[in-house]
């Protein structure tokens, strides 16, 4: 990881701008959005079951819908019941968001504060076991710690935008829009863990990184140190100057940060992002790629099953998946 002492901080600027992170926030990285495809994966699939069971609001979901349609992740479905009924079912590329989604249902298991009711459990269907999801090198299988990544920062002029400033410039600014990560984690927080981990750790630093008024990046830092996701101490050089540093609870987002900018990267863009991790045990590229603590396979949607407190388990997406990847 990148020094502080060190770091180009217009460098850093310019790569989280042109990150497909930044990119994929812009897309899915509201709370609704995030709401609805972590429903879908739930096994929701009709208007009536996102707007009851997640409190959605109608005008609401109804615009996401549409969205999501638009963007080759739902597709419209009349399901065979009495009566038969519209309804939705993720496609191939909905699909292929799922290694992120267990990186949400992995933090919320230990960090979230999600009102919504989550599993209690996912049963591995290939092996039999229930797991937890690891994430994992793809050319090593190595686990991801984040001391073995190096980070090559190499701005993407082609996902650059000529009319901001910064990576969080069409962040909205007010309020604080939940992203569905618990109560506390929104694109504001995501991009400011980026920025920390590529090596800005004081307030100027990321102020000029996120193109984020002084202002609003004081009152954001602030609920950050509250809620835990970031330390804040003193500079031992300077002690009129705060250190800002990652904590374990922001660290357990980096999974999912990591499988989101690959999703977007691969399916979104068809565009690298201008943040190129290697792993340095294998000196390749990371990939992320999540597999099952039992069996340490590659976990796909179709092969999981959430059992919820009740006992309840949710459908999994076999007979789906068996038609979309046909």
């Amino acid at each position: 990881m990148a020094n502080s002492s060190t770091v180009d901080v217009e460098l850093v600027r310019q790569a989280l701008a042109t990150s497909t992170l930044h990119h994929g926030l812009r897309v899915l990285g509201d709370r609704w959005t995030v709401q609805l495809m972590l429903g879908t994966f739930m096994g929701l699939k009709r208007f009536d079951q996102w707007h009851v069971q997640l409190g959605i609001p109608r005008h609401t979901l109804s615009e996401r819908l549409r969205t999501l349609v638009q963007l080759g992740l739902l597709r419209p479905r009349l399901y065979q019941e009495r009566p038969p009924r519209q309804g939705y079912h993720a496609t191939a590329k909905a699909l292929a968001m799922f290694p992120q989604t267990l990186m949400i249902w992995q933090w919320e298991r230990q960090w979230g504060e999600r009102d919504i009711a989550l599993p209690v459990r996912l049963e591995h269907l290939l092996c039999g076991h229930g797991f937890d999801p690891r994430l994992v090198c793809a050319c090593c299988d190595q686990e991801l710690q984040l001391q073995d990544l190096q980070v090559r920062l190499q701005p993407n002029s082609a996902l650059a935008e000529p009319d901001t400033t910064g990576p969080a410039s069409r962040l909205s600014t007010s309020g604080a829009p939940r992203m569905g990560l618990g109560l506390r984690v929104d694109r504001w927080c995501l991009m400011v863990i980026a920025a920390v981990v590529l090596g800005c750790h004081y307030f100027d630093e990321l102020a000029q990184a996120l193109g984020i008024a002084p202002s609003v990046l004081a009152k954001r830092l602030k609920g950050m140190v509250d809620c835990g996701l970031l330390e804040r101490s003193a500079d031992a050089q300077d002690a009129r100057r705060r250190h800002y540093r990652l904590t374990p609870a922001s660290r357990g987002l980096l999974g999912y940060m990591m499988c989101l900018s690959d999703w977007t990267a691969h399916y979104h863009l068809d565009q690298p992002s201008s943040i190129v991790p290697v792993h340095s045990p294998c000196g390749q590229l990371f990939k992320p790629k999540v597999v099952c603590s039992h069996c340490a396979q590659p976990v796909l949607a179709w092969q999981v099953q959430p059992v919820y407190a009740s006992g309840q388990a949710a459908p999994v997406h076999a007979a789906q998946a068996e038609e979309v990847l046909a």
